[in-house]
């Protein structure tokens, strides 16, 4: 195994260095995915709309959960009343019916408090991987338009890691970026507010 890995690089290098001069004037362009994704309208819009479920679904648990406090609090009082020295076998009884139904009723809702919050994190895990597809789908569209005009043969994202979360392109001329014209072409069609943002 030790002589095929020294083989393999021989072989690659073998390759890059009988490489005709066509090959070396390869043109290679570079786009910061990173940048151009958070610069883009339409995630900082869709970054508005998730923060609104975000909070809307924060609002619907910490009402549930108000709910909950409340009855653990009657739950409580019932307690204390089916111990109460003056109280009648019937009304002891009365009292220890109502709070074992508000037992019940905890622990449904309590329950449902859960279930509520695991399918809202599903749904805003779901709302936002469509909204990052669909955000980089026109990403895409307009770097491969964009590459088509200008006639790449190579374009690297600067902001990707490689498996060792190394930056992938370590090092590109300034010249070689052109994700200041993708965002520029991204938001062109910006909403008058977006744009200022």
């Amino acid at each position: 195994m030790k002589k095929l890995i020294p083989f393999t690089a021989l072989t690659v290098l073998a390759t890059f260095l009988s490489a005709s001069p066509a090959a070396a004037q390869m043109k290679v362009g570079i786009v910061d995915m990173n940048k151009v994704f958070t610069s883009y309208h339409k995630t900082k819009e869709a970054e508005t709309r998730l923060n609104d479920a975000r909070a809307q679904a924060k609002t619907d648990l910490d009402s549930r959960l108000e709910t909950l406090k409340a009855d653990m609090e009657a739950i409580n009082k019932l307690e204390a009343d089916t111990k109460k020295p003056e109280l009648t076998a019937d009304k002891r009884e009365a009292a220890i019916k109502q709070r074992d139904e508000k037992i019940n009723q905890v622990r449904n809702l309590d329950r449902e408090i859960g279930e509520f919050r695991q399918t809202r994190e599903r749904q805003l895990q779901e709302q936002f991987m469509r909204m990052r597809g669909d955000i980089v789908q026109d990403i895409m569209k307009v770097v491969d338009t964009k590459v088509k005009a200008d006639g790449y043969d190579l374009v690297l994202d600067s902001s990707g890691l490689g498996v060792s979360q190394v930056k992938v392109v370590l090092y590109a001329a300034p010249s070689m970026d052109f994700s200041d014209g993708i965002i520029t072409e991204l938001n062109k069609n910006a909403p008058k507010k977006a744009a200022t943002n």
